[in-house]
C-alpha cells in the first residue's frame, strides 16, 4: 500500500522485510499533498528501523554556566539542550549515543536534521499556492520520536528537535524549571499537544484527553492559552508513549500516529477502489435526470466529474449536479448557498462527493455511506462518527471537529449525514 523512503529502512537478514515501527500521516489531506509529495514534505511519513541507531539519551549536566561556557559546550560535536534561566546563567544537559532507539525529528524546517517536512494545514486549500501566505505557526523544529530498535518498538515523543548544531535552545521567555530530582525541562513556543484515543484505533474508540509533552517527554495539562507561560499541571499516570490512533498537533497541523500492527488492520487502497468499484456497479441514478451516477477514480482530481455524485446535506438525497431549485438565500454569507432537495423539499447546501482517500484515516473497512458535513467527504459509518467526535486544536485555544481528509471544520447537528441513493429503475 505504501512504499517508505530507503534512507529510513534497515532489514531483518531471514526475512529482508523493512521493521516498520509505524506511520505518520498529516490530518487534511486525502492520500497525498496538493502538488505531490516531494523527497521529505508529504502527507504520510513511514518510521522504519534504521541502518545504525541514532538515538540520543541525557548525559552530563553543567549548572550555572556563563553564556560563554554554555556557548562553549554546545559546539561540540554531540547532541545538547540549554536552558537559559538568565543572562547570566544557563543549564546545559549534554546528551549521549543511544545504541537502542532511533530517533526521527518533525518541523518546518528543510534543513538535514528534520526527517518529515511539516507545513500548515490549510483547511479546504486545493493547492500549496493556497498556504503560502500564512504565518506557520509550526516551529522549525518541532519535535522528535523516539523508537525502541527491539519490541514491542515503543514510540515517545518529545517536544522540541535538535538543530543542525545538535542543539536545542530554550531561551528566557520560554516555560522551563527544575524538576523533583533536580533535573531541567520545558516546554517549546506553542507546544506539542497528544491526544490519546480510548480503546484504540478501531469501531469502539472515544476520544481521549489532549495533554502537553515537555523537552523531556513529560505530561501536562494543557495551558491556558497556547503559549501562556505557565505551565500546566503534571500527570504523572500518564505517558509520551504513542499507541495506535494517537494525535499530534504542532499548532498549525496535526498528525495522526498509525503503529505497524495498527496498519496491518486498516483497509488498503486496493480494498477502498473495491468498494468504489462495487457502488459504481449498483448504478444509483439521479432521481431528477435519472441519469446514472459513478464516483471517479481514486487518482485526485479538483473539479467534479460529469456523472459525480451530489449530496443535498441536510437530508443525505444523492442526485446528480442540476439547477433545479436553485435559490440564494439571503443569509448566504455564513451558510453558503442553499437548495431545495426535489425529493423531500428540505433546504440546505449542495456539494459533489468525493471519495475518501487517505486509508490510514478509516477505523473499520465497512463500506463508504455516510459524507462529512460540509465537505462531501465520504467514508464508512464508523469513520465518521468517530472523527465527528474528535475536538481538533484550532488556533491557540479553540478546537473542533473536523473531516480528517480535507481539515473543514464540521457543521450541521451530527458534522456528517447518511447518503441516500436512488438505485436504477429497471
Amino acid at each position: 500500500m505504501y512504499s517508505p523512503e530507503q534512507e529510513n529502512i534497515s532489514t531483518t537478514a531471514s526475512t529482508k522485510v523493512p521493521v516498520k515501527y509505524g506511520e505518520l500521516i498529516v490530518l487534511g489531506y486525502n492520500g497525498s499533498l496538493p502538488n505531490g509529495d516531494r523527497g521529505r514534505r508529504k502527507s504520510r511519513f513511514a518510521l522504519c528501523r534504521r541502518p545504525k541507531a541514532n538515538g540520543v539519551k541525557p548525559s552530563t549536566v553543567h549548572v550555572a554556566c556563563s553564556p560563554q561556557a554554555a556557548k562553549a559546550i554546545s559546539n561540540r560535536d554531540q547532541h545538547s539542550i540549554s536552558y537559559t534561566l538568565s543572562r547570566a546563567q544557563t543549564v546545559v544537559v549534554e546528551y549521549t549515543h543511544d545504541s537502542n532507539t532511533d530517533m526521527f525529528q518533525i518541523g518546518r524546517s528543510t534543513e538535514s536534521p528534520i526527517d518529515f517536512v511539516v507545513t500548515d494545514t490549510v483547511a479546504g486549500s486545493q493547492s500549496n499556492a493556497d498556504t503560502q501566505s500564512v504565518q506557520s505557526t509550526i516551529s522549525r523544529f518541532a519535535c522528535r520520536i523516539m523508537c525502541q530498535r527491539t519490541p514491542p518498538y515503543a514510540a515517545r515523543i518529545y517536544a522540541a528537535g535538535f538543530d543542525s548544531s545538535k542543539n536545542i535552545f530554550l531561551g528566557e521567555k520560554a516555560a522551563k524549571w527544575k524538576t523533583a530530582d533536580g533535573q531541567m525541562d520545558g516546554l517549546t513556543t506553542n507546544g506539542v499537544l497528544v491526544m490519546h484515543p480510548r480503546n484504540g484505533f478501531s469501531q469502539d474508540s472515544k476520544p481521549g484527553v489532549w495533554r502537553e509533552i515537555s523537552v523531556c517527554g513529560n505530561v501536562f495539562t494543557l495551558r491556558e492559552t497556547r503559549s501562556a507561560q505557565q505551565r500546566g499541571k503534571m500527570v504523572e499516570t500518564e505517558t509520551q508513549e504513542l499507541v495506535d490512533g494517537s494525535l499530534i498537533d504542532l499548532c498549525g497541523a496535526t498528525l495522526l500516529w498509525r503503529t505497524a500492527e495498527g496498519l496491518s488492520r486498516t483497509p488498503t487502497l486496493k480494498h477502498l477502489e473495491a468498494l468504489r468499484q462495487e457502488i459504481n456497479a449498483a448504478r444509483p441514478q439521479c432521481p431528477v435526470g435519472f441519469n446514472t451516477l459513478a464516483f471517479p477514480s481514486m487518482r485526485r482530481k479538483d473539479t467534479p466529474d460529469e456523472k459525480q455524485p451530489w449530496v443535498y446535506l441536510h437530508c443525505g438525497h444523492v442526485h446528480g449536479y442540476h439547477n433545479w431549485g436553485n435559490h440564494r438565500e439571503e443569509r448566504e454569507g455564513r451558510e453558503g448557498r442553499h437548495r431545495e432537495c426535489p425529493m423531500c423539499r428540505a433546504k440546505g447546501p449542495y456539494v459533489p462527493l468525493w471519495l475518501g482517500c487517505e486509508a490510514g484515516f478509516y477505523v473499520d473497512a465497512a463500506p463508504p455511506t455516510h459524507a462529512f458535513n460540509p465537505c462531501g467527504h465520504v467514508c464508512s459509518e464508523k469513520t465518521a462518527a468517530f472523527w465527528s467526535q474528535i475536538p481538533l486544536p484550532h488556533g491557540t485555544h479553540t478546537f473542533h471537529a473536523a473531516c480528517p481528509f480535507c481539515a473543514q471544520q464540521l457543521t450541521g447537528e451530527q458534522g456528517y449525514v447518511r447518503l441516500i441513493f436512488q438505485g436504477p429503475l429497471d
